[in-house]
């Protein structure tokens, strides 16, 4: 929470410090009028005047003592210290400061208007109640003498993660007597500080590259570094993932039912592990379903024949037949030559916030979105900006696919999203079946450029995109 500005805090100490100032002031001009005063008073009920002026003026200065260490402790503890430290001073300290800044100034305070007050006897002659108070604040003293300590050694600061005993979460204030934690849950937790000088504590820098391992398994049939170059890249652009060190993907153990992996990973802010373990979870899981992974558990298969016949099992081909039939760029195909694109298409998952496709990568496959939504973004003065945003029976990445060209935007998934990549071997075979098919295609892709465009003499080219279209895709497949 931001801290009101300096002059606010110190406006009230110097009204203070004005208001008893002008008290003073008064009681000096008018000290023969508040005299003769008092001496009119009837002799049963007349105070003493110079007893009763010393307790008003004393009363004064302590109450301007108040308000000036106030004011000290705001100005070196809210000001000096977060400029040269940089960061803003714990509870703890401020609360010493005041307690031995009042005690001096009431102490010189009580001596200058009562020099007959000794103190050394008043603190020699009090033994038993010294030993009374010492018993009944011995819990305070020791929270108290632990803060300190906490103090003088510093293992944490106010927004560090910690570990005491059975609690977890981030530091929000350190006392005289205990330290403030709020746990992952929401929860504010006080642990005194005697306690903790007894317990072993964790500690996690705010501005430190705090780690973190996630464990997952894969099954013994799936190459360990297949597994780990596939889980490294589909983790390393995670939100709250640091990319100043790389993720670091190792084979933990050889279990009964599989392998079990590892991943250890830096975040730039270590309170939001919770959620950025749940976010590589879910990352691990789409990048398994894309690549033909799988996890390893207990199963049974069961294959049951029905009158010596073997069930379809060409379901999802049919659905990508659909899918297909209704893209434009697909229109001059057959039936025939779709049903045989439909087979050689794959099918892949993105989470939400996952790169399909990254700018200026090499790449000889198109995307046809199945299910969901992406955004098409390019990097303006190194900030993504969005150029479009494609539904489900749009497709992109064509220019990749039939002429070889470079990706020339970001492609990211706006939500989960299915798509079908078809890649360059699925058109070689189609291309040479039927040759024709290049310059359908070439006209369709020339088209659909043009249409994007309202600018005359850019249609009025459109033939001539067709032909080098059609000369790139040639030249892409060898088909001269």
């Amino acid at each position: 929470m931001s801290r009101p500005p300096l002059k606010k805090q110190l406006a009230f100490p110097l009204l203070t410090t004005a208001v008893v100032g002008l008290t003073l002031y008064l009681l000096h001009a008018f000290d023969s009028t508040f005299k003769a005063f008092f001496s009119s008073l009837p002799g049963m009920i007349a105070p003493d005047y110079d007893h009763v002026l010393k307790l008003v003026q004393a009363a004064l200065y302590i109450s301007l003592t108040f308000v000036l260490v106030r004011a000290a402790n705001e100005l070196i503890f809210g000001f000096v210290v977060p400029k040269r430290k940089g960061y803003e001073a714990p509870g703890l300290a401020r609360d010493i400061f005041s307690l031995i800044a009042y005690v001096l100034v009431f102490a010189l305070i009580l001596k200058w208007f009562f020099p007959n007050i000794t103190f050394g006897t008043l603190f020699t002659t009090s033994a038993v109640v010294g030993v009374i108070l010492g018993l009944a604040l011995q819990d305070t003293l020791g929270n108290l003498f632990s803060g300190i300590s906490l103090q003088a050694d510093k293992p944490f600061q106010v927004g560090d993660v910690i570990s005491v005993g059975k609690w977890t979460g981030v530091v929000e204030s350190i006392t005289w007597r205990a330290v403030k934690i709020r746990t992952f849950q929401n929860h504010i937790i006080l642990v005194s500080n005697s306690n903790i000088s007894k317990e072993s504590i964790e500690v996690c820098p705010r501005n430190n590259l705090n780690a973190r391992v996630v464990t997952f398994h894969a099954r013994y049939i799936d190459s360990p570094a297949r597994v780990i170059n596939i889980v490294r890249e589909a983790v390393r652009e995670g939100d709250n993932i640091s990319q100043k060190i790389k993720p670091i993907v190792r084979i933990k153990s050889l279990d009964e039912s599989g392998v079990e992996y590892e991943l250890k990973y830096y975040l730039d802010n270590y309170a939001r592990f919770n959620d950025t373990d749940a976010l590589i979870r879910q990352r691990i899981w789409y990048a398994f379903q894309r690549a033909g992974l799988g996890f390893p558990f207990p199963t049974r298969t069961l294959h049951i024949a029905r009158d010596g016949k073997t069930p379809s099992l060409h379901a999802d081909e049919h659905n990508r037949f659909e899918r297909l039939a209704g893209v434009s760029i697909f229109a001059p195909l057959s039936q025939e030559e779709l049903i045989s694109l439909a087979a050689d298409s794959e099918t892949h998952v993105f989470a939400p916030g996952e790169s399909i496709i990254r700018a200026g990568d090499a790449g000889a496959s198109m995307f046809v979105l199945h299910r969901g939504s992406v955004r098409v973004q390019v990097s303006t003065n190194g900030k993504p900006r969005t150029l479009a945003t494609l539904k489900e029976g749009d497709f992109f990445g064509e220019m990749a696919l039939l002429t070889g060209e470079p990706r020339t935007a970001n492609v990211i998934a706006a939500e989960e999203t299915e798509v079908l990549e078809i890649g360059y071997e699925a058109m070689r075979r189609l291309f040479e079946t039927n040759p024709d098919l290049v310059e359908a295609l070439s006209r369709t892709i020339a088209e659909r450029r043009v249409a994007l465009t309202s600018e005359p003499e850019k249609a009025a080219k459109s033939d001539e995109r067709s032909v080098s279209i059609v000369a790139a895709i040639k030249r892409f497949f060898h088909l001269d």
